[in-house]
């Protein structure tokens, strides 16, 4: 039906005669001259169309936006003055020489020619229309070029791309699995993905050696901007290499990606610190390395004064009195400083302690807080000259829990980051390695496995086994401005190693043979050491694309409450579906009026 798309047409044409197809984005009516700009996948061209052919013309004159059309037309250059520097066909226009009607439509919900103001849930209501804005297309091809790039550098470096099942058995993986119940196997559950994990083991036993996959996964966990009930990962294994051999390949692959796809050069050599530091100087796993501000320790400042809200985290072992240093912080107001202590209360922090620096030649004199008065002025010189304080910062401190006050001063280092507009440059991957291989778990009072529990840990079994809370991972997470973009790990590749962390995970032999049992038989059969990496390819575009949120880069997301308008899913099924499957829905509890 076209010969061209409509993006695809520039000087190269000109004189000659073209068909295309598409949307109307935009018609224009000048004095008897009616200007149609039509769009497609590619792009936007503009059609001019004369009363000279009076057929035409006239549809022409009864076309509206989102009409769908198909053309004829000759290219020409546009008059002197009238170019378009912002349209990739902006130098030419075609000539309208004849035009039929496709499909009407009606006025959209959703305007596409412009910026609109829709809310979201209208939005994905109507995604497809949605997905007609040339903001939302970009991000879609963006994807795509993405995606090829990964594939291209994977197949390059001698990867199988293989299949895993999405019908499988329910694992725990830390987060709640979507059960799928069988028919032809009374009572019993397939489980959705929630990763290829235990499969891509397999396919290194296998001896498939490098193995790679762009899969959909699904968890049924809490949302947020970043996360969606399914979402897309590129999956990776391979045989015969440690972390650093790993992590080596995958910053050459993002590195690659960067530079041919959004032409951004990364660093030569991604940094690479230590969990503990990451915690200590950033209060969090996922530190964004383009924000200067950096956490202080000043428990042992504060572990003899009188005020008990500091002094008695500073001697306790399980918590931390952290300052925040804010250079030129000291011109954020009382009103600024009352939101951001209601922020870090979302984390658990009681209040928000801060001193200002008006002049620190001035000593005690120079400073501004309510908690002078309880502070010796040799601890607060003490803490001046630790944190650097200079005229004119801002001092912040948390004093709680280890877990509340970097979460709590993580997160203000990442909003006062923000505000102030202290980022600096514009990508700043890092690796984040040696994680715990334990997370003590106080409701369950038992541990759980920090990553999962297939990741191997630094040291032998007996070494495991006497001190679990100080083991180290053989995990790697790999964080760019912030967000965490890919998580792997060298794998367990024996099975008495995999038992004895299932037994600590609290699965017995025989739990863990029921759980588990497939991959036990299967490390017995010669397991190769291996490890891999997965990549959250929806987290990964939204940032190349500067999106706030994946939902922006997905084609059908979910809403936050893992809902889809578009379909009306999830729906209720008949009683039919349901006494072939063997269910019966609990019915709601009767409320009595009066």
């Amino acid at each position: 039906m076209r010969s061209h798309y409509c993006g695809d047409i520039n000087e190269t044409h000109l004189d000659e005669e073209v068909e295309i197809c598409g949307w109307v984005h935009r018609r224009r009516d000048h004095g008897g001259v009616i200007f149609i700009d039509l769009r497609d996948r590619e792009g936007i061209v503009q059609v001019v169309y004369d009363p000279d052919r009076a057929n035409s013309f006239a549809i022409a004159e009864s076309v509206r936006s989102e009409y769908v059309l198909k053309l004829r037309g000759r290219v020409r250059r546009r008059p002197e003055g009238t170019t378009n520097q912002k349209m990739k066909t902006g130098q030419i226009e075609l000539l309208g020489l004849n035009l039929e009607v496709l499909n009407e439509s009606k006025t959209p919900p959703i305007q596409v020619d412009g910026d609109i103001d829709v809310n979201e849930e209208t939005r994905l209501r109507y995604r497809y229309i949605d997905l007609r804005r040339p903001e939302m297309l970009e991000k879609i091809r963006l994807r795509r070029e993405a995606t090829l790039n990964l594939r291209r550098f994977l197949e390059d470096e001698g990867f199988y791309e293989i299949e895993t099942p999405f019908l499988t058995k329910a694992t725990p993986e830390g987060a709640r699995d979507y059960l799928v119940p069988s028919r032809t196997h009374e009572n019993s559950f397939f489980a959705l993905p929630q990763s290829p994990q235990l499969f891509k083991q397999l396919l290194m036993i296998a001896g498939m050696d490098r193995y790679y996959q762009i899969v959909r996964c699904f968890r049924d966990e809490d949302l947020r901007a970043d996360r969606q009930p399914e979402f897309t990962q590129l999956d990776i294994e391979t045989s015969f290499m440690d972390e650093t051999q790993i992590m080596a390949m995958m910053e050459a692959m993002i590195r690659r990606l960067f530079a041919e796809v959004i032409d951004v050069a990364l660093p030569e050599q991604f940094p690479t610190i230590t969990y503990a530091e990451a915690m200590d100087v950033y209060g969090t796993d996922r530190p964004d390395l383009r924000n200067p501000l950096t956490l202080t320790d000043v428990g042992d400042l504060m572990a003899s004064v009188e005020f008990k809200v500091f002094s008695a985290p500073a001697n306790s072992e399980t918590s931390r009195v952290a300052a925040l240093r804010v250079p030129g912080g000291g011109s954020i107001s009382r009103k600024n400083i009352d939101e951001y202590t209601k922020y870090v209360g979302i984390y658990g922090a009681k209040g928000l302690a801060y001193i200002k620096v008006n002049d620190r030649a001035a000593g005690m004199d120079g400073l501004q807080s309510p908690i002078l008065k309880f502070l010796p002025d040799d601890v607060v010189e003490a803490i001046m000259q630790r944190t650097k304080a200079q005229t004119g910062d801002i001092v912040f401190f948390g004093a709680d829990s280890i877990k509340i006050v970097n979460e709590a001063l993580g997160a203000l280092r990442d909003k006062i980051g923000e505000d102030q507009g202290l980022l600096e440059g514009d990508w700043k991957p890092v690796w984040v390695v040696d994680f715990p291989m334990f997370d003590w778990d106080e409701k369950a009072n038992r541990w759980t496995a920090l990553h999962h529990p297939f990741t191997a840990p630094v040291g032998d079994i007996a070494a495991l086994q006497a001190n679990p809370g100080e083991t180290i991972s053989r995990a790697y997470d790999l964080v760019l401005n912030g967000t965490e973009v890919g998580g792997g790990s060298i794998r367990i590749y024996k099975t008495d190693m995999q038992q004895a962390v299932f037994n600590l995970l609290g699965l017995n032999e025989n739990e863990s043979k029921e759980k588990f049992g497939f991959l036990l038989d299967a490390l017995q059969y010669g397991c190769p050491p291996h490890g891999g990496i997965a990549f959250g390819m929806d987290r990964l575009v939204m940032l190349m694309s500067g999106a706030s949120t994946i939902r922006d880069v997905m084609a059908f997301p979910k809403t936050q409450t893992a809902a889809c308008p578009l379909t009306s899913a999830p729906a209720m099924i008949s009683d039919a579906q349901l006494k072939e499957l063997g269910i019966r829905l609990r019915k709601p509890p009767v409320v009595e009026t009066k």
